[in-house]
């Protein structure tokens, strides 16, 4: 072995990674968003979960990727374990035809695709073409590193020392650790089963050595999400580890099947003789297809196991819980109009309550920041809100289409604006702990009349958000008298803290900062209260 033929070797495999790199951001970056949605769409029925899987994977080359964007759905609530298993089962077929598409001997084309691609990239005014040369780019890339990794490993062939290292992986054991940490290293389980090939194309591995390292690279393509899953919540863990047992599972059976029934890995071979390149994506792809199988009817096993293993807390079980739809998640065009109307009114209220118990302890965290806990907690209702304003407001687009009168149709564009309504007194919740944040961290001085200037409107805004709700949930329009007097209240209250606290601040009673805080926390929550008046007025002419 010499230096120069090692070079090469490591050379080839960085050309190669980097070259999957740029094609697959290339493949996302054209994509666009459309990805996201197509996952979004996950339906319950497992066979398009996995399709989907199949469809988003291939076109990005990339399963990691895939069940990088299936953690954050889950974590977000957007998408359950049972169907996140149904995609992360496709995104293992569909990282197979990387190893595919290499066992075609296409190194002889890669300069032209380097050309191709560059021309593209470099001088075309689309960023759509601009992304699709970054795809021939890559493509050309890929298949010159793997040109330059075949001919460094038939120098690496010579050497005694190289030949004797790898027939340590002879045993399968062995060959099924060292695919686990290669491919944890590489944190791509078909850039390793494609250097597998290079070697197995040079002799320098046997086919049934690769057999137990494909096995292996299945297990250690889980590392990147149990990596990313550390810094989501439980729900996020959990899908990690729902990959992680689905691919153990996957590595036992595959490896009894392989050792008890040898016939199996003679029939894939004999799929193409003589071509161990074709041999071992076949096996890839083969094994891929028959864990989906195998495993698919046990997907709700394993889901309970992985439950069992990371179980959520109470609060975690709150937010599953609020993230979800109550009274209009079965709306079809089958319901009678006027039940739908009453229920999706029910739905609104409970996002409203939400929303208010968000502003209160936003209020709570303001006044006291040593309940660090509300702050983390305002930030997750936070979120739950905006799912709510959105699956919300799409349900009530889906009611549009019914047969409803022109009273129902008047009615529903106002349950429309409440529930915008109540997504901005939760945005408003936000800003305020942020507003306490940057009170805490810089140390900003709010003098004790300030402080309680504030809380004296802030306790006004949220009485009045209350008498508001009631108007709204039970259409109680003779208390929306009290309702505007309290806004009125508010208004002037607003006018009345401000105007003090420029003659504090001109006597140096607070500092600068405290008093862009006190008059950003005073705009804050004031525009709850109109929040709060155009939620009470909403049903009244409805």
């Amino acid at each position: 072995m010499n230096l120069t033929s090692l070079l090469s070797f490591f050379g080839g495999i960085g050309l190669f990674l980097y070259g999957m790199s740029i094609m697959s951001t290339g493949l996302k970056n054209a994509a666009g968003d459309k990805l996201r949605t197509i996952l979004e769409k996950v339906a319950g029925k497992r066979i398009t979960a996995v399709l989907i899987g199949i469809l988003v994977t291939m076109l990005i080359q990339s399963s990691s990727a895939t069940d990088m964007m299936v953690i954050g759905f889950v974590d977000s609530a957007l998408m359950n374990l049972s169907q996140a298993i149904g995609v992360i089962m496709g995104a293992n077929i569909g990282t197979t035809v990387t190893a595919q598409i290499t066992a075609f001997n296409l190194t002889a084309y890669a300069p032209f695709l380097l050309f191709v691609g560059c021309v593209m990239a470099l001088f075309a005014k689309s960023s759509l073409v601009q992304n699709i040369g970054k795809v021939i780019l890559g493509f050309g890339m890929l298949f010159v590193g793997i040109g330059i990794l075949k001919s460094a490993i038939a120098l690496l062939a010579e050497s005694d020392g190289f030949v004797k290292a790898l027939g340590l992986i002879g045993h399968p054991a062995a060959a099924i650790l060292f695919g686990i940490l290669f491919t944890a290293l590489l944190q791509s389980s078909s850039s390793s089963i494609v250097i597998f090939q290079a070697f197995a194309v040079e002799g320098m591995l046997s086919y049934e050595q690769c057999v137990f390292l494909i096995i292996g690279a299945a297990i250690g393509s889980v590392t990147p999400n149990l990596l990313a899953s550390l810094t989501t919540g439980r729900n996020g863990k959990r899908t990690a580890l729902l990959n992680l047992f689905l691919n153990l599972i996957r590595g036992a059976v595959l490896t009894l099947i392989v050792v008890l029934v040898p016939a199996v890995t003679d029939w894939i071979k004999s799929l193409s003789p003589g071509d161990v390149a074709r041999q071992v994506a076949n096996t890839h792809t083969i094994f891929a297809i028959f864990a989906v199988l195998v495993i698919s009817p046990f997907a709700e096993q394993i889901v309970k196991l992985t439950k069992l293993a990371v179980p959520l807390k109470a609060s975690e079980q709150q937010v599953l819980e609020d993230r979800r739809l109550v009274y209009i998640a079965n709306i079809n065009n089958k319901t009678i109009p006027a039940v739908a109307m009453g229920q999706a009114k029910l739905e609104i209220v409970r996002m409203g309550g939400i929303a208010a118990t968000n502003l209160k302890n936003a209020v709570r965290y303001f006044f006291d920041p040593s309940q660090t806990q509300l702050f983390a907690q305002v930030e997750e209702t936070e979120e739950t809100v905006d799912w709510l304003n959105k699956t919300i407001e799409d349900k009530l687009v889906e009611l549009r289409a019914m047969p409803l009168s022109d009273k129902d149709v008047f009615r529903l564009s106002r349950l429309i604006l409440v529930v915008s309504n109540f997504e901005r007194i939760s945005d408003h919740a936000e800003n305020i702990i942020e507003f306490a944040a940057k009170m805490k961290s810089a140390k900003a001085v709010i003098s004790k009349t300030a402080m309680a200037e504030l809380r004296t409107l802030a306790d006004a805004v949220v009485d009045n958000l209350d008498r508001a709700m009631e108007v709204f949930e039970k259409e109680h329009f003779e208390l929306l008298e009290m309702v505007k007097a309290g806004e009125q209240a508010i208004d002037d209250m607003q006018e009345q803290f401000i105007r003090n606290h420029i003659d504090r601040l001109m006597v140096n009673a607070c500092d600068p900062l405290g008093g862009v805080i006190f008059t950003d926390m005073c705009t804050d929550l004031e525009r709850c209260g109109d929040q709060a008046m155009n939620i009470a007025e909403a049903l009244e002419r409805s």
